[in-house]
């Protein structure tokens, strides 16, 4: 039987960003942001250092961008980290139908997305409730 295996310089922790020092870098973060940026240094938990870091704020089929320069972020934070290609740049974007906006603009969209988000969850946990199901923290529902 066949056994697979890595090849011998595939490293599976946090050295492998070793290859992605000085590189253009996307980062997914756990509080739902996107950090795009150079690639500077990590740690052995996975803390890494972005400059010329930017803020990509996605609403629907449009995006802003604010720009935060050097960036750290906790490794814990991380949910995935990968190598932007040249072809991944704002015309590439426009391609696939997503247009840039002023960031002031974004932002306008995120909270009323946000809003409309709030309203169907509240509609739906008062469903709930009135079905008899248990909701923590339903009497923030009631109002």
């Amino acid at each position: 039987m066949d056994i697979a295996r890595a090849p011998e310089n595939y490293f599976t922790t946090t050295s492998c960003l070793k290859d992605l020092i000085d590189k253009s870098v996307y980062v997914s973060l756990r509080d739902g942001k996107n950090i795009l940026g150079i690639l500077r240094t990590f740690d052995q938990y996975g803390t890494v250092v972005i400059q010329d870091a930017i803020e990509r704020v996605y609403v629907k089929d449009a995006f802003g961008d604010i720009e935060r320069g050097i960036f750290l972020i906790r490794g814990e934070n991380v949910i995935m980290l990968g190598e932007l290609g040249a072809e991944c740049n704002e015309k590439a974007l426009a391609g696939i139908n997503f247009r840039k906006l002023p960031i002031e603009q974004i932002l306008e969209l995120q909270r009323l997305e946000q809003e409309e988000n709030q309203l169907k969850n509240k509609a739906f946990t008062n469903k709930l409730v009135a079905l008899g199901f248990s909701v923590d923290n339903q009497d923030i529902y009631f109002n």
